[in-house]
């Protein structure tokens, strides 16, 4: 844990060269993960992470270092190498702390670092079980993969706080194979919750047939046929579209440097007017969510576009000062050996109320994406590239076969004006994002939606 008075030196240590704010951010976390190739267990690991991260602004700068001793001696040699960084100024008194204890609102019942490897192989020989059904699926790999992270966080405006952070999540990956060619398929879901993330969220032997089927029906798919056409993008981790090609975009990470296509557009139509999309860190228990974010700021629900219109940037305590706008609770980083930058929580595209059968049916000729898979985005232009890891081809508003080999090419700002259809069936789905704080956990999420048109690559 960080001592109050050891915090409370180190912060007066990185601030004597002239630095006007200082933060300690101190990380202890145990990682437990289990793996299973073709029906055998072949790894069980447990880690743990330990150290600390000592940053210093001096106006709109910001330096960071970081130690993994974190002793008080450790912490007062960190701070002295991120004092140094800062080139003079009038050197202030950091503010005596008011400790405040982070609400928790989400419920863990069954603390995962105590549940015995025994029971987590269980899940995993259940999900095992289930591909018998599938005699195509020739090799599978099964994860489970728990973290428990507690957080100290103290800082030079009277900041000391601390939080507990608990997430489970289990991963089926399928090969299906005809002798000559082989198709994947994938389902990873998980929460912030502990081991009782079975008990009603989390069916294994359900994961392991939607990676199945999906593999199987990939199998057998001819390749996508090339164009511009309409396309329908299903609910869950359809929502990647959104987080890599806009989400990305409205990060202050972007937005303060002028690295974004959104930059200066607040209060502008971005999107159709069906569109509202929100990034929100408060839902309970949400793969996304926290209590607190990575500086200490409570967590909070952001419109950022509604009906439409751009009404938020996601913006951490560096980018505040840049952008000289409030901060907004989405400071994040992997761990302690990164500094935090404004990151996405849960982000989505909330519900419409149009009918998922009458977008398909009034499509014409198109493509229909019921799962997406990885992709890129250029932030500072929004183009994107996306794969389609299972689609279907629609002929005159009728779904008509799977295709496969389909990738979406487009722009974010372009897509989003494209939306013409946005149902009400919005469903979350999890995954983990990369940026220059590390990989975090991140929920994507919309209801089934319509582009009006979108570049298809494929055959």
């Amino acid at each position: 844990m960080l001592n109050q008075d050891v915090a409370l030196q180190a912060i007066a240590e990185a601030l004597k060269t002239g630095g006007d704010f200082a933060e300690v951010f101190l990380e202890d976390r145990i990682n437990n993960t289990l793996s299973m190739l073709s029906g055998r267990v072949e790894g069980v690991n447990s880690r743990r992470l330990h150290g600390a991260g000592i940053r210093v602004f001096s106006g709109v700068q910001g330096y960071y270092v970081y130690t993994n001793d974190t002793t008080p001696a450790g912490l007062m040699a960190c701070a002295k190498r991120a004092a140094s960084a800062v080139a003079g100024g009038a050197q202030i008194r950091a503010a005596a702390f008011s400790p405040a204890e982070a609400k928790n609102i989400h419920t863990i019942r069954e603390m995962p670092d105590r549940v015995q490897a025994r029971r987590k192989a269980e899940k995993m020989k259940a999900a095992q079980a289930v591909l018998k059904e599938f005699p195509e699926v020739t090799q599978a790999r099964i994860g489970y993969n728990d973290s428990v992270q507690r957080v100290w966080i103290a800082n030079s405006e009277g900041l000391f706080t601390q939080d507990t952070r608990v997430y489970t999540r289990f991963s089926v990956g399928a090969i299906a194979s005809n002798g000559t060619e082989n198709q994947t398929g994938s389902c990873s879901p998980g929460a912030m919750e502990g081991f009782e993330l079975f008990d009603g969220r989390v069916d294994p032997e359900a994961v392991a047939r939607e990676a199945a089927r999906q593999a199987v029906t990939m199998l057998h798919a001819p390749q996508c046929p090339a164009g511009q056409m309409p396309v329908v993008i299903d609910n869950g981790f359809g929502g990647v579209i959104f987080h890599e090609a806009c989400g990305h975009s409205l990060e202050a990470t972007s937005v303060a440097v002028g690295n974004s296509e959104f930059c200066g557009k607040l209060g502008q139509k971005i999107a159709n007017e069906r569109v509202t999309a929100i990034d929100d860190g408060t839902m309970p228990n949400e793969w996304g969510s926290l209590n607190i974010d990575d500086e200490g700021t409570p967590t909070t629900r952001l419109v950022l576009i509604e009906n439409g219109i751009l009404k938020n940037y996601m913006i951490d305590k560096l980018n505040a000062r840049r952008m000289q706008m409030p901060i907004t609770g989405s400071g994040r980083r992997q761990g302690y050996m990164f500094a935090p930058t404004s990151r996405m929580r849960n982000t989505f595209i909330a519900a419409g109320s149009d009918d998922n059968d009458e977008m398909i049916a009034t499509m014409g000729d198109g493509l229909y994406a019921k799962s997406m898979g990885g992709g890129s985005v250029d932030p500072t232009t929004g183009k994107f590239n996306f794969a389609v890891s299972e689609g279907y081809l629609v002929r005159d508003g009728k779904i008509a076969h799977p295709v496969r080999g389909a990738s979406l090419i487009g722009r974010g700002s372009e897509i989003l004006l494209k939306i013409d259809r946005v149902g009400g069936d919005m469903q979350m789905a999890q995954g983990m994002c990369g940026s220059i704080s590390g990989s975090i956990p991140t929920n994507v999420g919309q209801p089934m939606i319509r582009v009006s048109e979108l570049t298809v690559g494929g055959r």
